[in-house]
């Protein structure tokens, strides 16, 4: 992933420790001039924002291009934030899937074939293909489902994020959110039982 903490230069005054400084604290300190909160904040958030992004794409050139659009538009906000209104990363989230949202009504993703590279190591070559293949599987799975399940699925299973949380992302309610959370679970095992050789056990 490459230049993920785009940010306006500005340093007027730099921090010198916010070790647990909270997104709202960091928000507000670089909309009063503070690049390293700018910094920090890109460090906490925007890998966040760059996986769901990979996850809706999946496609790292696009995932990167919407998280750093995404970012430009925390950094051009920043001065109307209004503490308590919603949690930063809510509002990130919530900003990264519309741009996926966009970007793939647009133009659809192609098959999958930039998911990152596997570790070096102890590897086979007939592993490396099989896992590739599991990613390839899951991720062409995903693609499959309606927008609004691959968002919760995805906010869910792969983010790990609370329903409460995720209902606050898609500005919809708990129970709208365990029903498309259910129904694309149920989606995305039916689409998996076919690539089950590729699959493994793993995902039965």
């Amino acid at each position: 992933m490459e230049d993920l903490t785009s940010q306006p230069e500005q340093a007027h005054g730099g921090s010198a420790a916010m070790p647990a400084a909270s997104d709202h604290v960091l928000l507000a300190r670089f909309a009063s001039g503070d690049a390293m909160a700018a910094r920090m904040l890109t460090d906490r958030l925007g890998p966040r924002s760059y996986s769901v992004a990979m996850r809706m794409l999946g496609n790292r050139t696009e995932a990167e291009d919407v998280t750093q659009d995404a970012m430009m538009r925390l950094w051009q906000m920043a001065p109307d934030w209004v503490p308590g209104q919603a949690q930063v990363s809510t509002w990130l989230y919530r900003v990264t899937l519309n741009l996926c949202v966009d970007l793939r009504r647009r133009k659809r993703p192609e098959p999958i074939e930039n998911l990152p590279d596997l570790q070096d190591g102890a590897v086979s070559v007939t592993d490396k293909i099989q896992d590739t293949a599991r990613k390839d599987a899951l991720q062409s799975a995903l693609d499959q489902l309606p927008d609004r399940q691959r968002q919760a699925v995805i906010l869910r299973h792969i983010e790990e994020l609370s329903n409460p949380e995720i209902a606050g992302i898609m500005d919809i309610s708990v129970e709208a959110v365990e029903s498309l959370t259910a129904r694309g679970k149920r989606a995305l095992a039916a689409i998996l039982a076919g690539r089950r050789d590729e699959l493994g056990d793993e995902n039965g």
